[in-house]
């Protein structure tokens, strides 16, 4: 201990010392998220689990969501025009996210390669 205690560091030391900070929720494992990849998005997943927030998303995560979740709503469909469509819809959403007439925080999206999208389909299909 140095020859300086603040009175913070005193306050601390003593809580230590009585046993305050002994058996805390979390006590002696990893810190969340320890040795994860780093998400950007962290603070708002957190909010979300933490809050148990459900129901309406603002537009741009909601279409985030929908692009994550595209493979298995194509799986669900049963025609190569189904598919087509609804790629189409997801990239101009995507285009009017682009432009700002979505509500919400900016979020990274990408148009959805329909021909990709078809390939993937007719594989998942024939797999």
């Amino acid at each position: 201990m140095s020859w300086y205690e603040s009175h913070i560091d005193r306050q601390i030391r003593q809580a230590q010392e009585r046993g305050d900070f002994d058996d805390l929720p979390g006590a002696g494992k990893p810190l969340p998220g320890y040795g994860q990849e780093y998400d950007e998005d962290w603070w708002l997943k957190s909010l979300i689990e933490r809050e148990n927030l459900t129901g309406v998303l603002p537009g741009t995560l909601a279409l985030r969501r929908q692009l994550e979740d595209l493979p298995q709503t194509l799986a669900k469909l049963r025609t190569e025009q189904a598919v087509r469509e609804t790629v189409a819809a997801l990239n101009e959403q995507v285009l009017r996210a682009y432009r700002g007439l979505l509500e919400g925080p900016t979020v990274p999206l990408r148009r959805v390669d329909v021909e990709r999208a078809v390939a993937d389909w007719r594989a998942a299909r024939a797999g």
